[in-house]
């Protein structure tokens, strides 16, 4: 091939690449943005609710608010790994939006309350029904876009996150005004009119969202195409199996899975080999030893424990900032709308953060550098003697931790091949690190307004846990990955085929291949 023809065919390779993620972008990423801001606001308005009057009319006293938080993540953590095993079955263009239409339902139904019963009732279902949807976005995505294209998007939706708790915010402010509209109190109207919305954004993703790039309608044949090609080429070795007789042995394949996702755009998209059999996502069938493998996984035990410190101080912050912003003196409407600001430089660094993550390839050092940002903001918090300190600590608090949360979501995909290994990593991580959820809901209490330094204190002593954590994942990352050049890991394809030949798996080789990578 002559040089004009290779720069023509790299030329028309990267035009095709940008027309491809262009087409995906426009088509998943809003419906997924507007679900996770109906999840983050129906997740945090119970909290502009309690400052509008829910603890009053519901006749709730003591830890009753605290322990009606806690009880949400209950059902939410026990749903979020079967909810991620079945997705593939049901289609998360379908999954997704069924979930959340449920939810939107019974955020309608809390404004229809009367007692502290009741309110434990809503709060489990809305767990239940919410539970299985972070982790269903997040392997969603991963079979649409390669691993390092996989930040940026979510940081995208993330940001949403962060956009909720300024328009939860003021959207509350607002509904507030219908105080005793049909004869309900202001806070029903929250619950009512936001469920309603929930639902309505439920139903209309559900039109737009694709269930795998095969079936996408918006590619034309030769994208529809190119698109899998690029995505296969991506995963490399990591989707290769051994020939169905034993006898034919696993070769090491001539490509590095680093280079082909770094050059994969400038060659010839090339999947099949005729040494190996190649087992796709969408041909994987279920096993419980992938689901075991995941199980195992140290990198899920480290993000997990790193996680759960993030999550006790995203929860906490979102969840307690309006009854924070309410001790500092300010009540009502006028309330509600200091609790926006704070979130304005946390959804900017979210999204920069994330495009910078994908460049670069890191996750765990970007969480390394921005979490002593929020412990600055708890000790600044902690310290304060003014009122203006302490709303000055809120704004570095989430701008600190916001920008985490897209980098330890993306670690597991990233790390994990095998759909089922990586569907149940990606659910165990949201899993065990949500059991912060319970700790989160306790840290605050209205017996230590307005400084609430004990609620700081535990926040800020699990961020520190959160960044030694990742610090420990970081460091295996670069010592699996140094092995693993040096020649260390070969006997993880002896293993592998003794496992194929004895008929206990007919997964892909995964990440156990010596050619994968680990993301830092």
């Amino acid at each position: 091939m002559s040089a004009t023809s290779m720069e023509d065919e790299k030329e028309h390779v990267r035009k095709m690449t940008r027309r491809v993620l262009w087409k995906l972008d426009i088509h998943v990423l809003p419906p997924l943005a507007f679900l996770w801001l109906a999840n983050f606001i129906d997740r945090t308005n119970i909290g502009n609710a309690r400052i509008a009057g829910l603890e009053r009319d519901t006749h709730l006293h003591g830890t009753q608010f605290n322990t009606a938080l806690a009880i949400f993540y209950v059902a939410y953590i026990l749903v979020e790994l079967p909810s991620n095993l079945v997705l593939k079955k049901f289609k998360p263009s379908r999954w997704l939006p069924f979930l959340v239409t449920l939810w939107g339902t019974v955020t309608t139904l809390s404004g229809l309350i009367h007692n502290f019963g009741g309110l434990l009732a809503i709060r489990f279902f809305l767990g239940f029904c919410e539970g299985g949807l972070l982790p269903g976005i997040m392997l969603y995505l991963s079979t649409l876009y390669r691993p390092h294209e996989l930040q940026q998007r979510v940081g995208i939706f993330y940001a949403s996150a962060s956009l909720s708790g300024a328009f939860g915010g003021l959207l509350a402010t607002a509904i507030l005004k219908m105080d005793g509209v049909a004869g309900l109190a202001g806070w029903r109207w929250i619950f009512i009119l936001e469920g309603i919305a929930t639902v309505v954004i439920a139903l209309t993703s559900s039109i737009f969202l694709p269930a795998d790039i095969q079936s996408a309608k918006f590619f034309t044949d030769e994208e529809r195409e190119f698109a899998l090609a690029r995505l296969r080429t991506a995963f490399g070795v990591t989707t290769t199996a051994p020939l169905s007789e034993p006898s034919q042995r696993i070769t090491r394949p001539s490509t590095d899975p680093e280079k082909a996702d770094e050059k994969a755009d400038e060659a010839t998209l090339e999947v099949h080999t005729t040494e190996q059999l190649v087992v796709n996502a969408e041909d994987e069938r279920f096993e419980w030893g992938e689901v075991l493998r995941g199980v195992k996984d140290p990198q899920l035990w480290m993000t997990a424990l790193s996680y759960m410190g993030i999550i006790i101080c995203l929860y906490s912050f979102s969840l307690f900032l309006p009854t924070i912003v309410a001790g500092l003196g300010y009540t009502g409407s006028e309330a509600q709308l200091h609790t926006v600001p704070p979130y304005v430089p946390a959804v900017v660094l979210t999204v920069v953060v994330a495009i910078l993550s994908d460049k670069l390839r890191w996750r765990g050092p970007f969480i390394l550098i921005f979490l002593p940002i929020s412990m600055a903001g708890y000790i600044l918090a902690i310290a304060a003697k003014t009122n203006t300190q302490r709303y000055a600590a809120v704004f570095l608090m989430a701008s600190g931790i916001y920008p985490c949360g897209p980098c330890i979501l993306s670690i597991l995909p990233n790390n994990n091949a095998g759909h089922y290994k990586k569907a149940t990593t990606v659910a165990l991580q949201l899993a065990l690190s949500n059991c912060g959820g319970f700790i989160a809901t306790f840290t605050y209490d209205s017996s230590q307004a307005p400084t609430y330094i004990k609620g700081h204190s535990i926040t800020l002593a699990f961020v520190c846990v959160a960044w030694l954590a990742m610090f420990c994942n970081v460091m295996y990352c670069l010592w699996e990955n140094k092995a693993r050049a040096e020649g260390r890991r070969q006997d993880n394809l002896t293993k592998y085929q003794e496992l194929w030949d004895s008929g206990k798996t007919r997964a892909p080789i995964g990440d156990r291949h010596p050619d994968f990578r680990f993301t830092l």
